[in-house]
């Protein structure tokens, strides 16, 4: 199977370049006129040597056939041959012959054509036309016989031998010199073309940035100007529309004083963490109210009362971010809630002591000389037990917390449900990286009316003491003890290996932020990967929009060196960074995959449908895929469906299984 990607530039192969083509076209012409000129002025120098070559036999011929009939008895051989040999020792001649009227010879000498100096092949090419020249002897009224002389070649030949030599070095430069300012003029007039064609790859990856300035020919500096202006216009329209999702992420899930989830988008997205089967994990839930608050509203009036919120928002979502998959909201006047995964009872207790005094801290600051307190319950999620319990559990803490009055948080239910402390937690994980007994998982991604999935989803799950662990559950807190690289490295190394014995299988992981942020680990991953060869293309790379968000400069280093080993990168649990959609015109990523919080009742759920559609819209329009997670519906599916999604994963599509390790 192979495995479908978004649809990038690629160089044609096969494809001949406009300046290869004009080179050869004008190169060719240039060279034959000079061929043809050259085979012109050969025949014309062969035929004036071969026309001087048959006169100078015949002025030979009438020179010896006037001596023999006056100035020597040409009816005496032997002064005859003595004639002749002093004619023919001149040098001048290839043959001199003095024949009776029977035509047998009286006299006569012969060069030897073995003895030329020019190349035998050039004599076959030149083959000189040596018409001999004749004379009559006479006696008188009577006729002895005729005298035939040809003219010796040799130096006809090595005449044209030079000649020769002359026209093909002349042609060779011209030829040369031709094809040279040929080659210079044709690369200056079409050098916009190659910054045009590096301009469109730049688009194709969603750069905007480029801009060709090279100067060319009236009609490429118009195509050049065109396309400087539609990558403006393609920028303006990308951050345009990045704007808009932004903006509408903002109105749908954003409490518009504090900048945290509303309480709305914070209970959609605790639910799906709670109560979904397939997200479903260890977590605690954090209600927390400031006392007094109506009484600060009345007294500073509403601006500073919502300043107070602004501030206490920013040290809430600073607890937040030290808290890996933590996410926060605000409910209504001044409560809030935190949720927490994969973290003990116990635990969450002094975290959230911690985090009291430092907003008690903060509002005793601002509402001098008020006295004031910050209180807030706290419950665990169980089995069996949703959103509703929960909430009415943490409220229920809440209650109790505020009835001791001084600032301070309250557990629903015995503190020691947690079965580990945090010590207990770091062993079992640093013994499962060092015996390396970490299981891989799978899930489909299904893509409506493909027969193989797009490609399995690997999950790892850790064996506990009691049960199977999902990842879900352990890498919070492999994230906090700083050991999120190692798992996964030892997650990479399997599914290598997996891939290796079915190739035609495609995968897919999400690394951990600390794993994005690691130097060490990116250098570690990318050596493995170009160790794995081709197979490497069947694995899709994937990093959390949040990671991206928070180590920038590393995500982005990261997805170019994927992207140049032919990895395909998506940004995993795209929509709840609460980020700027335009970190997308700079990563040249080939998939979203939407959180499932957008994809939960999302058949009910008309804001989140609208937003899904509108980032299928922009990144469909931007050659990005999108997929979708948590589907556990048939009716989920059917609108995802409909809006057009590459692939959709969840309970409701194919279930985890192990995969052989």
């Amino acid at each position: 199977m192979v495995v479908n990607r978004a649809p990038s530039h690629q160089t044609q192969r096969g494809a001949v370049s406009l300046r290869v083509i004009l080179l050869l076209f004008t190169g060719a012409l240039l060279l034959l006129v000079l061929a043809v000129g050259f085979v012109s002025s050969f025949g014309y120098f062969r035929s004036y040597v071969s026309e001087q070559l048959a006169e100078h036999a015949q002025d030979g011929a009438t020179a010896v056939g006037l001596s023999l009939s006056n100035a020597i008895d040409g009816r005496d051989p032997v002064a005859s041959a003595s004639l002749i040999d002093a004619v023919f020792d001149s040098g001048h001649y290839q043959s001199v012959r003095y024949l009776d009227l029977n035509g047998e010879e009286i006299a006569g000498r012969v060069l030897p054509m073995s003895e030329m100096p020019t190349p035998g092949w050039f004599q076959s090419l030149a083959d000189l036309d040596l018409t001999p020249g004749q004379a009559e002897v006479v006696q008188g009224w009577s006729r002895l016989g005729t005298v035939e002389v040809v003219s010796n070649p040799q130096r006809a030949y090595q005449d044209l031998w030079r000649i020769t030599l002359g026209l093909v070095i002349g042609t060779l430069v011209i030829g040369g010199l031709g094809l040279l300012v040929l080659f210079l003029l044709l690369t200056r007039a079409l050098r916009p073309l190659r910054a045009l064609e590096q301009h469109a790859k730049a688009l194709s990856q969603r750069n905007f940035r480029n801009r060709v300035t090279a100067q060319s020919t009236r009609e490429l500096n118009q195509v050049t100007s065109a396309m400087n202006q539609m990558t403006d216009d393609l920028g303006r329209l990308f951050d345009g529309q990045g704007k808009l999702i932004a903006h509408l992420r903002r109105v749908n899930n954003e409490d518009p004083i504090t900048g945290l989830s509303s309480q709305r988008a914070f209970d959609q997205r605790l639910k799906t963490e709670v109560e979904s089967e397939e997200r479903s994990a260890p977590g605690v839930l954090v209600l927390l109210q400031l006392a007094g608050f109506s009484e600060y509203n009345q007294t500073f009036g509403r601006n500073e009362a919502n300043r107070l919120l602004s501030s206490m928002a920013k040290s809430i979502g600073a607890f937040v971010a030290a808290h890996a998959g933590s996410f926060a909201g605000r409910r209504n006047g001044a409560e809030f809630s935190i949720y927490i995964p994969g973290v003990l009872p116990a635990d969450a207790k002094i975290w959230c002591g911690e985090l009291l005094r430092q907003l008690d801290g903060l509002y005793a600051d601002l509402a001098t000389p008020m006295d004031v307190a910050v209180h807030a319950g706290v419950a665990p999620t169980g089995v069996e037990r949703g959103i509703r319990e929960m909430l009415a559990s943490a409220d229920e803490a809440l209650r109790a917390a505020q009835e001791r009055g001084d600032t301070g948080c309250v557990l629903s239910g015995p503190d020691s449900e947690g079965h580990h402390n945090l010590e207990t937690w770091r062993a079992i994980i640093s013994q499962a990286i060092r015996e390396q007994s970490l299981v891989l998982w799978m899930q489909p991604m299904i893509s409506e009316g493909q027969a193989e999935p797009v490609y399995y989803q690997v999950f790892s799950r850790l064996d506990g003491p009691e049960v199977a662990l999902k990842a879900s559950a352990f890498v919070p807190l492999a994230e906090r003890f700083g050991l999120i690289a190692d798992i996964d490295r030892q997650v990479v190394g399997k599914v290598l290996t997996h891939l290796a014995r079915e190739p035609g299988r495609g995968l897919a992981i999400s690394l951990g932020g600390a794993s994005v942020a690691s130097e060490a680990f990116r250098d570690n991953l990318l050596s493995m990967l170009s160790d794995a060869g081709e197979e490497r293309v069947n694995l899709w790379v994937g990093i959390s929009e949040h990671t991206i968000h928070h180590h920038r400069t590393e995500a982005g280093i990261l997805v170019k060196a994927l992207v140049r080993l032919g990895v395909p990168v998506l940004v995993d649990r795209f929509g709840v960074g609460g980020v700027p959609f335009s970190y997308l015109r700079n990563l040249p990523v080939q998939a979203l995959r939407i959180d499932n919080t957008f994809v939960h009742d999302i058949d009910t759920h008309d804001d989140n449908r609208f937003y899904v559609e509108s980032v299928l819209s922009i990144a469909h329009s931007r050659g990005v895929k999108v997929f979708a997670t948590g589907v556990e519906t048939a009716a989920e599916y059917s609108v995802l469906t409909e809006l057009g999604i590459d692939g959709a994963m969840g309970y409701h599509l194919g279930r985890p299984f192990v995969a052989d390790n």
